[in-house]
């Protein structure tokens, strides 16, 4: 098994598209991480994603809204209803999505800061192991030991203008995607189904393995 590194950080994101919430250890379930994505602010009205949520890339804030409620007046000063809804899993793709920080450094280096993980909203984040460099597309099909849990690897993860945004709130950076986009494929991050159930926790050991698909 290939050494991948150690679990740095875990976020569960209780609203699709909202502030992520940084948690110490995190139960990952047949169908994602508990308490991950479980809500969605969906559009009522005023917009052509009627029925659908409304997410970052309809709202270059939304992102700083940490409860339904101030999701719904930011919506509302651009004449979007939104309501909070609940009942199912609200993904994009996946359920369990991982970041390894040896995949920013090149991004990184070409911005001239060190790009903030928040900004792909990563499930978890994982500190590398010397010496590991696998980059996304080698990793699909393989198989991943994160703590308690098992995870597939099904695909890199394309990116979007949300990644453009300040985690902070501050003037948003277009060179974050232009060169994801330009350099990596437009990829930044996997996509993972869930084999095994378990628990993950900070610094926990992380490895991979080649599974059937790989």
């Amino acid at each position: 098994m290939t050494h991948i590194g150690a679990v740095a950080a875990i976020w569960l994101y209780p609203i699709k598209s909202l502030r992520g919430e940084a948690v110490a250890q995190a139960e990952v379930e047949a169908d994602g991480l508990r308490g991950d994505r479980i809500r969605a602010m969906v559009v009522e009205s005023g917009h052509a994603r009627a029925g659908k949520p409304y997410r970052g890339k309809e709202h270059e804030r939304y992102h700083l809204a940490a409860d339904g409620g101030t999701a719904r007046s930011m919506a509302a000063v651009r004449g979007v209803e939104v309501a909070e809804r609940d009942g199912e899993r609200f993904f994009d793709d996946a359920p369990v999505s991982v970041l390894v920080d040896r995949w920013l450094d090149g991004l990184s280096a070409h911005v001239g800061y060190a790009v903030e993980p928040e900004r792909f909203r990563p499930n978890v984040f994982v500190r590398a192991a010397a010496g590991f460099a696998l980059d996304e597309d080698a990793l699909t099909g393989w198989e991943l030991q994160a703590g308690d849990a098992r995870l597939r690897v099904r695909s890199p993860i394309g990116r979007c203008v949300t990644t453009t945004y300040d985690p902070a709130g501050g003037a948003s950076d277009p060179r974050v995607l232009q060169f994801v986009a330009q350099s990596r494929n437009n990829w930044m991050g996997i996509y993972c189904d869930v084999i095994e159930p378990g628990i993950v926790r900070l610094n926990d050991w992380v490895g991979s393995r080649k599974g059937n698909g790989g």
